[in-house]
Protein backbone atom coordinates (compact mmCIF):
# COMPACT_ATOMS: atom_id res chain seq x y z
CA UNK A 1 0.00 0.00 0.00
CA UNK A 2 1.53 3.06 -1.13
CA UNK A 3 2.04 6.48 1.26
CA UNK A 4 -0.08 9.23 0.47
CA UNK A 5 2.05 12.02 -0.83
CA UNK A 6 1.67 15.28 1.03
CA UNK A 7 0.24 18.16 -0.54
CA UNK A 8 -0.94 21.61 0.80
CA UNK A 9 -3.85 22.26 -0.89
CA UNK A 10 -5.64 25.61 0.78
CA UNK A 11 -9.47 24.99 0.32
CA UNK A 12 -11.59 27.13 -1.98
CA UNK A 13 -14.05 29.43 -0.62
CA UNK A 14 -17.51 28.38 -0.13
CA UNK A 15 -20.67 29.60 -1.12
CA UNK A 16 -22.84 31.63 1.22
CA UNK A 17 -25.73 30.71 3.18
CA UNK A 18 -27.61 33.52 4.33
CA UNK A 19 -26.42 37.77 5.22
CA UNK A 20 -23.93 36.85 7.94
CA UNK A 21 -21.93 34.05 5.75
CA UNK A 22 -22.17 36.51 2.50
CA UNK A 23 -20.11 39.13 4.33
CA UNK A 24 -17.80 36.94 5.52
CA UNK A 25 -16.81 35.45 2.50
CA UNK A 26 -17.05 39.03 0.77
CA UNK A 27 -14.94 40.42 3.14
CA UNK A 28 -12.78 37.04 2.64
CA UNK A 29 -12.89 37.52 -1.13
CA UNK A 30 -11.53 40.91 -1.73
CA UNK A 31 -14.86 41.76 -3.15
CA UNK A 32 -15.92 44.06 0.20
CA UNK A 33 -13.44 45.94 2.44
CA UNK A 34 -13.11 45.14 6.08
CA UNK A 35 -15.29 47.14 8.20
CA UNK A 36 -18.10 49.08 8.45
CA UNK A 37 -21.59 48.01 9.74
CA UNK A 38 -21.89 43.92 10.67
CA UNK A 39 -25.01 41.84 9.94
CA UNK A 40 -27.05 40.93 12.98
CA UNK A 41 -26.46 37.81 14.39
CA UNK A 42 -28.95 37.88 17.45
CA UNK A 43 -31.51 35.24 18.05
CA UNK A 44 -30.11 32.13 15.46
CA UNK A 45 -30.53 28.63 16.86
CA UNK A 46 -27.66 26.15 17.28
CA UNK A 47 -26.75 24.63 13.91
CA UNK A 48 -27.86 27.67 12.16
CA UNK A 49 -26.67 27.22 8.09
CA UNK A 50 -25.69 31.11 7.97
CA UNK A 51 -24.18 31.46 11.29
CA UNK A 52 -22.42 28.55 11.21
CA UNK A 53 -20.91 28.77 8.28
CA UNK A 54 -19.29 32.14 9.07
CA UNK A 55 -18.16 31.32 12.30
CA UNK A 56 -16.44 28.37 10.50
CA UNK A 57 -15.10 30.82 8.15
CA UNK A 58 -13.61 32.95 10.41
CA UNK A 59 -11.89 30.18 12.89
CA UNK A 60 -10.23 28.48 9.23
CA UNK A 61 -7.82 31.39 9.07
CA UNK A 62 -6.63 30.36 12.15
CA UNK A 63 -5.89 26.78 10.68
CA UNK A 64 -5.37 26.32 7.28
CA UNK A 65 -6.89 29.34 5.52
CA UNK A 66 -8.26 29.57 1.90
CA UNK A 67 -6.57 29.90 -1.35
CA UNK A 68 -6.43 33.57 -2.69
CA UNK A 69 -7.34 35.07 0.98
CA UNK A 70 -4.80 37.43 2.49
CA UNK A 71 -3.63 35.46 5.15
CA UNK A 72 -3.56 38.96 7.50
CA UNK A 73 -7.38 39.04 8.14
CA UNK A 74 -6.91 36.43 10.55
CA UNK A 75 -6.34 39.75 12.87
CA UNK A 76 -8.40 41.55 10.90
CA UNK A 77 -10.42 43.78 13.99
CA UNK A 78 -13.69 43.77 11.61
CA UNK A 79 -13.63 40.24 11.54
CA UNK A 80 -12.69 39.52 14.85
CA UNK A 81 -15.65 41.57 16.08
CA UNK A 82 -17.86 39.58 13.89
CA UNK A 83 -16.27 36.36 15.23
CA UNK A 84 -17.16 37.56 18.48
CA UNK A 85 -20.32 38.42 18.34
CA UNK A 86 -20.69 34.92 16.72
CA UNK A 87 -19.21 33.36 19.37
CA UNK A 88 -20.96 34.69 21.87
CA UNK A 89 -24.54 34.18 20.19
CA UNK A 90 -23.42 30.45 20.31
CA UNK A 91 -22.33 30.48 23.96
CA UNK A 92 -25.47 32.19 24.74
CA UNK A 93 -27.75 28.82 22.97
CA UNK A 94 -25.18 26.68 24.21
CA UNK A 95 -26.22 27.75 28.10
CA UNK A 96 -30.09 28.29 27.56
CA UNK A 97 -29.82 24.31 26.85
CA UNK A 98 -27.27 22.44 28.08
CA UNK A 99 -27.19 23.59 31.76
CA UNK A 100 -23.76 24.05 34.07
CA UNK A 101 -23.19 23.42 37.01
CA UNK A 102 -21.20 22.15 39.65
CA UNK A 103 -20.52 18.20 39.29
CA UNK A 104 -21.90 15.93 42.22
CA UNK A 105 -18.93 13.75 42.41
CA UNK A 106 -15.79 13.21 41.29
CA UNK A 107 -15.17 14.81 37.68
CA UNK A 108 -13.82 11.51 35.97
CA UNK A 109 -16.93 9.52 37.36
CA UNK A 110 -19.53 12.13 36.36
CA UNK A 111 -17.65 11.93 33.05
CA UNK A 112 -18.12 8.10 32.59
CA UNK A 113 -21.96 8.53 33.24
CA UNK A 114 -22.21 11.25 30.95
CA UNK A 115 -21.19 8.71 28.82
CA UNK A 116 -22.96 5.73 29.84
CA UNK A 117 -26.26 7.92 30.05
CA UNK A 118 -25.56 9.90 26.78
CA UNK A 119 -29.12 10.40 25.20
CA UNK A 120 -30.57 9.29 21.88
CA UNK A 121 -30.33 6.79 19.41
CA UNK A 122 -26.76 6.09 18.01
CA UNK A 123 -25.95 7.05 14.62
CA UNK A 124 -22.92 4.78 14.55
CA UNK A 125 -25.28 2.12 15.41
CA UNK A 126 -27.79 2.52 13.09
CA UNK A 127 -25.01 2.21 10.06
CA UNK A 128 -24.06 -0.50 11.39
CA UNK A 129 -27.49 -2.28 11.17
CA UNK A 130 -29.21 -0.61 8.36
CA UNK A 131 -26.32 1.54 6.60
CA UNK A 132 -26.09 1.36 2.77
CA UNK A 133 -23.19 2.56 0.54
CA UNK A 134 -24.49 6.06 0.47
CA UNK A 135 -25.18 6.46 4.59
CA UNK A 136 -21.52 5.48 4.68
CA UNK A 137 -20.15 7.90 1.88
CA UNK A 138 -22.62 10.40 4.00
CA UNK A 139 -21.23 9.79 7.25
CA UNK A 140 -17.59 10.18 5.89
CA UNK A 141 -18.51 13.24 4.26
CA UNK A 142 -20.22 14.80 7.43
CA UNK A 143 -17.01 13.50 9.57
CA UNK A 144 -13.89 15.22 7.56
CA UNK A 145 -14.35 19.19 8.76
CA UNK A 146 -12.76 17.87 11.93
CA UNK A 147 -11.16 14.54 11.57
CA UNK A 148 -8.99 16.57 8.39
CA UNK A 149 -7.89 18.39 11.20
CA UNK A 150 -8.32 15.75 14.01
CA UNK A 151 -6.44 16.87 17.47
CA UNK A 152 -5.42 20.41 16.29
CA UNK A 153 -8.41 22.12 18.13
CA UNK A 154 -7.24 20.31 21.27
CA UNK A 155 -3.55 21.00 21.08
CA UNK A 156 -4.76 24.78 21.53
CA UNK A 157 -4.39 23.73 25.59
CA UNK A 158 -1.41 22.35 25.65
CA UNK A 159 0.72 25.29 26.18
CA UNK A 160 -2.05 26.38 28.85
CA UNK A 161 -1.96 23.49 30.64
CA UNK A 162 1.16 22.40 33.24
CA UNK A 163 2.26 19.27 35.22
CA UNK A 164 0.13 16.37 34.85
CA UNK A 165 -2.59 17.05 32.84
CA UNK A 166 -0.16 18.74 30.54
CA UNK A 167 1.34 15.57 30.25
CA UNK A 168 -1.57 13.39 29.66
CA UNK A 169 -2.79 15.29 26.83
CA UNK A 170 0.96 15.27 25.53
CA UNK A 171 0.62 11.83 25.50
CA UNK A 172 -2.54 11.35 23.55
CA UNK A 173 -1.64 14.30 21.39
CA UNK A 174 1.12 12.15 20.03
CA UNK A 175 -1.26 9.30 19.29
CA UNK A 176 -2.80 11.35 17.81
CA UNK A 177 -0.50 12.82 15.47
CA UNK A 178 1.06 9.14 14.57
CA UNK A 179 4.09 9.13 17.25
CA UNK A 180 5.53 11.43 14.66
CA UNK A 181 5.14 9.75 11.45
CA UNK A 182 3.24 11.18 8.61
CA UNK A 183 1.41 8.33 7.36
CA UNK A 184 0.09 7.14 10.66
CA UNK A 185 -1.10 10.82 11.64
CA UNK A 186 -5.18 10.06 12.14
CA UNK A 187 -5.77 13.04 9.74
CA UNK A 188 -3.68 11.16 7.42
CA UNK A 189 -5.45 8.21 8.04
CA UNK A 190 -8.55 9.31 7.61
CA UNK A 191 -8.02 11.11 4.26
CA UNK A 192 -6.81 7.70 3.32
CA UNK A 193 -10.26 6.50 4.17
CA UNK A 194 -11.63 9.13 2.21
CA UNK A 195 -9.67 7.90 -0.88
CA UNK A 196 -10.92 4.02 -0.20
CA UNK A 197 -13.97 5.16 -0.44
CA UNK A 198 -13.50 6.83 -3.76
CA UNK A 199 -14.44 10.19 -2.31
CA UNK A 200 -12.41 13.66 -2.80
CA UNK A 201 -9.04 13.37 0.59
CA UNK A 202 -8.27 17.13 -0.02
CA UNK A 203 -8.92 19.71 3.12
CA UNK A 204 -12.12 21.33 3.06
CA UNK A 205 -13.22 19.73 -0.19
CA UNK A 206 -16.88 19.21 1.30
CA UNK A 207 -17.50 22.19 3.32
CA UNK A 208 -20.36 23.73 0.86
CA UNK A 209 -21.70 19.72 1.08
CA UNK A 210 -21.77 19.48 5.04
CA UNK A 211 -24.77 20.98 7.21
CA UNK A 212 -24.63 23.68 9.58
CA UNK A 213 -25.68 21.84 12.68
CA UNK A 214 -22.20 19.75 11.76
CA UNK A 215 -20.14 22.26 11.42
CA UNK A 216 -21.12 23.53 14.67
CA UNK A 217 -19.42 20.68 16.33
CA UNK A 218 -16.06 22.07 15.08
CA UNK A 219 -16.81 25.53 15.79
CA UNK A 220 -17.18 24.17 19.51
CA UNK A 221 -14.18 22.85 19.50
CA UNK A 222 -12.68 25.52 17.70
CA UNK A 223 -14.56 28.13 20.09
CA UNK A 224 -13.46 26.07 23.73
CA UNK A 225 -9.10 25.95 21.72
CA UNK A 226 -9.30 29.13 20.72
CA UNK A 227 -9.86 30.85 24.01
CA UNK A 228 -7.66 30.28 27.39
CA UNK A 229 -11.34 31.32 29.63
CA UNK A 230 -12.72 28.08 27.80
CA UNK A 231 -9.27 25.50 28.70
CA UNK A 232 -11.24 23.40 31.48
CA UNK A 233 -14.59 22.85 28.61
CA UNK A 234 -12.06 22.20 26.17
CA UNK A 235 -10.95 19.27 27.86
CA UNK A 236 -13.80 18.19 29.14
CA UNK A 237 -14.90 17.95 25.47
CA UNK A 238 -11.87 16.14 24.67
CA UNK A 239 -12.54 13.59 27.33
CA UNK A 240 -15.87 12.88 26.39
CA UNK A 241 -14.45 12.63 22.39
CA UNK A 242 -12.11 9.94 23.68
CA UNK A 243 -14.09 7.98 26.39
CA UNK A 244 -16.77 7.77 23.96
CA UNK A 245 -15.15 6.59 20.64
CA UNK A 246 -14.54 2.86 20.79
CA UNK A 247 -18.02 1.71 20.44
CA UNK A 248 -18.50 4.37 17.67
CA UNK A 249 -15.60 3.70 15.96
CA UNK A 250 -16.14 -0.42 16.33
CA UNK A 251 -19.87 0.12 15.16
CA UNK A 252 -18.18 2.36 11.75
CA UNK A 253 -15.65 -0.09 11.13
CA UNK A 254 -18.13 -2.95 11.04
CA UNK A 255 -20.62 -1.49 8.87
CA UNK A 256 -17.68 -0.87 6.47
CA UNK A 257 -16.92 -3.99 6.27
CA UNK A 258 -20.15 -5.49 6.35
CA UNK A 259 -20.61 -3.71 2.85
CA UNK A 260 -17.35 -5.42 1.27
CA UNK A 261 -14.44 -2.19 1.93
CA UNK A 262 -11.49 -3.25 3.04
CA UNK A 263 -8.89 -3.01 6.16
CA UNK A 264 -7.11 -0.49 4.38
CA UNK A 265 -10.90 1.67 4.40
CA UNK A 266 -11.34 0.79 7.94
CA UNK A 267 -8.13 1.51 9.29
CA UNK A 268 -8.73 4.78 10.55
CA UNK A 269 -11.40 3.47 12.43
CA UNK A 270 -9.24 0.15 13.76
CA UNK A 271 -6.42 2.53 15.00
CA UNK A 272 -9.00 4.29 17.36
CA UNK A 273 -10.31 1.77 18.63
CA UNK A 274 -7.13 0.44 19.82
CA UNK A 275 -5.79 3.98 20.55
CA UNK A 276 -8.93 5.11 22.37
CA UNK A 277 -9.30 2.02 24.71
CA UNK A 278 -5.85 3.47 26.20
CA UNK A 279 -6.55 7.12 25.92
CA UNK A 280 -10.56 7.19 27.78
CA UNK A 281 -8.61 6.29 31.15
CA UNK A 282 -5.60 8.97 30.82
CA UNK A 283 -8.30 11.00 29.37
CA UNK A 284 -10.61 10.95 32.68
CA UNK A 285 -8.88 10.42 35.11
CA UNK A 286 -4.55 12.33 34.57
CA UNK A 287 -6.47 14.92 31.62
CA UNK A 288 -9.47 16.03 33.31
CA UNK A 289 -8.87 14.74 36.93
CA UNK A 290 -5.60 16.30 37.22
CA UNK A 291 -6.79 19.82 35.85
CA UNK A 292 -9.67 19.48 38.54
CA UNK A 293 -7.25 18.91 41.29
CA UNK A 294 -4.95 21.57 40.45
CA UNK A 295 -7.42 24.08 39.70
CA UNK A 296 -11.08 22.98 41.09
CA UNK A 297 -12.73 25.95 39.83
CA UNK A 298 -12.40 24.58 36.73
CA UNK A 299 -14.52 21.72 37.63
CA UNK A 300 -17.62 23.07 36.30
CA UNK A 301 -16.36 23.65 33.05
CA UNK A 302 -14.31 20.47 32.51
CA UNK A 303 -18.24 18.69 32.94
CA UNK A 304 -20.33 21.38 30.44
CA UNK A 305 -17.82 21.00 27.90
CA UNK A 306 -18.32 17.31 27.79
CA UNK A 307 -22.14 18.04 27.84
CA UNK A 308 -21.86 20.54 24.63
CA UNK A 309 -19.89 17.75 23.13
CA UNK A 310 -22.76 15.21 23.98
CA UNK A 311 -25.64 17.90 23.00
CA UNK A 312 -24.56 18.77 19.81
CA UNK A 313 -23.55 15.63 18.64
CA UNK A 314 -27.19 14.04 19.58
CA UNK A 315 -28.91 17.23 17.49
CA UNK A 316 -26.64 15.71 14.26
CA UNK A 317 -27.93 12.52 15.20
CA UNK A 318 -31.40 13.28 15.26
CA UNK A 319 -30.96 15.33 11.98
CA UNK A 320 -29.43 12.85 10.11
CA UNK A 321 -31.46 9.54 10.98
CA UNK A 322 -34.84 11.89 10.44
CA UNK A 323 -33.37 12.36 6.69
CA UNK A 324 -31.94 8.87 6.03
CA UNK A 325 -35.03 7.16 7.53
CA UNK A 326 -37.44 9.86 4.87
CA UNK A 327 -35.09 8.43 1.93
CA UNK A 328 -33.27 11.98 2.03
CA UNK A 329 -29.49 12.97 1.79
CA UNK A 330 -28.21 14.45 5.01
CA UNK A 331 -26.14 16.49 2.66
CA UNK A 332 -26.81 19.84 1.25
CA UNK A 333 -25.54 18.84 -1.98
CA UNK A 334 -24.92 15.56 -3.38
CA UNK A 335 -21.29 14.81 -3.54
CA UNK A 336 -19.71 12.47 -6.82
CA UNK A 337 -18.08 8.97 -5.75
CA UNK A 338 -15.16 7.27 -7.63
CA UNK A 339 -15.68 3.56 -7.74
CA UNK A 340 -13.91 2.87 -4.31
CA UNK A 341 -10.80 1.23 -4.64
CA UNK A 342 -11.48 -0.28 -1.17
CA UNK A 343 -14.09 -2.37 -1.79
CA UNK A 344 -14.17 -5.92 -2.34
CA UNK A 345 -10.58 -5.51 -2.62
CA UNK A 346 -7.97 -8.19 -0.81
CA UNK A 347 -7.92 -6.96 2.66
CA UNK A 348 -4.51 -5.76 3.83
CA UNK A 349 -1.55 -7.73 4.80
CA UNK A 350 -0.30 -7.63 8.86
CA UNK A 351 3.09 -7.61 7.24
CA UNK A 352 2.11 -4.13 5.80
CA UNK A 353 4.88 -1.56 8.19
CA UNK A 354 1.84 0.95 7.72
CA UNK A 355 -0.98 -1.58 9.13
CA UNK A 356 1.54 -3.27 11.61
CA UNK A 357 2.61 -0.31 13.48
CA UNK A 358 -0.95 1.83 13.22
CA UNK A 359 -2.97 -1.24 14.50
CA UNK A 360 -0.49 -1.92 17.14
CA UNK A 361 -1.37 1.60 18.91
Amino acid sequence: MHTRTATVVEPVLPEPRGTVSAHVLDVLSGRTEPGGALPPVDGRPLGDEDTSLALYCLYELTYRGFAGVDEDLEWNGGLLKLRSCLEWELLERLREEVPREQPAGPVPDVLRSLVDDAEGRSLSGWCREHGEDHHLVEQAVQRSPYQLKEADPHSWALPRLSGAPKAALAQIQFDEYGEGVQRDVHAELFALHLERMGLDPTYGAYLGHVPGSTLATTNLVSLFGLHRRWRGALVGHLAMFEMASVPVMANLAAALRRLGYDDWTCLFYDVHVVADAEHQTVAAEDLAGGLVRQQPHLAADVVWGARCLAHLEGLVTAKTLEAWERGASSLLAPVEQAPPPGRLEPRGTADDPRRDRSLRR
